[in-house]
């Protein structure tokens, strides 16, 4: 078995728990990298949810700062790698959509900044708690677009398939190390990631887009509130304008 120094130097066994939970590791570091491949050499971000990428970033920022507060390295690199590679799609969603970067990554910061409040002052099962919420709000935005937009080619298969591996990893080492907040948040994750992975080949398969009336009718009155200048784009998913993720083709190349 591999085998890592102690404090004194000697050599100490790597438990099998560590080795699982650099394996989660593993595949949490380059979960986003088959989504930003497909988008640079695509340039087609049809099917791929904004949302659920600010979503993502606020979750990778979280969940490194939970990985310092118990101390496990296995969750710091990942996060850190990952929020590289979701800051990379993000940007790329932003250049293709025209809208300003700082505007892009703002839900985020804010999400991190209210989980970390959570985690310090009312614990990790609280945190944990908390957490299943925005990554249920990620995953389930993705599940939106991929059921009702035109056209799915935007999305990486290969980044569904490792979300759904990567939560499965995730459960199984905070089953092992007894962690509350990653045994919850998880379950619950990992549920909505093979949703979206079975319907992704649905899709693929020839099933047509179904049209969501309740999630429109909310866009519409969210839309309505929001400031929205004359010389910006209409906001995502405004009914009676075509939205930019399903129309690929009214925007121009990301280079």
């Amino acid at each position: 078995a591999p085998r890592r120094p102690d404090r004194a130097g000697e050599e100490e066994e790597v438990t099998p728990v560590e080795l699982f939970g650099w394996g989660a590791a593993l595949v949490g570091t380059v979960l986003g990298l088959p989504q930003v491949v497909r988008l640079v050499r695509t340039r087609d971000v049809a099917g791929v949810s904004l949302p659920a990428w600010q979503t993502i970033l606020g979750l990778n920022i979280a969940w490194m700062v939970h990985g310092f507060l118990i101390a496990k390295l296995n969750m710091i690199v990942p996060n850190v790698l990952g929020g590289l590679a979701t800051l990379a799609v993000l940007l790329l969603l932003a250049r293709e959509l025209h809208r300003p970067l700082p505007r892009v990554l703002l839900p985020g910061l804010v999400l991190a900044g209210v989980m970390i409040g959570i985690d310090l002052f009312l614990g990790t099962a609280f945190y944990g708690a908390f957490a299943v919420l925005p990554a249920a709000f990620a995953t389930i935005g993705q599940s939106v677009e991929l059921i009702r937009a035109p056209r799915v080619e935007g999305v990486s298969p290969v980044f569904l398939a490792m979300a759904v591996l990567n939560q499965a990893l995730w459960l199984g080492w905070g089953v092992l190390v007894g962690d509350a907040g990653t045994m919850i948040a998880a379950t619950a994750t990992g549920t909505l990631t093979l949703f979206n992975l079975v319907w992704w080949g649905l899709r693929r398969a020839g099933l047509r887009p179904l049209q969501l009336e309740a999630v429109s009718r909310l866009e519409v009155r969210l839309s309505r509130r929001s400031a929205v200048s004359a010389t910006e784009p209409a906001p995502v998913g405004l009914a009676g304008e075509p939205d930019p993720i399903d129309n690929p083709d009214a925007s121009p190349d990301l280079d």
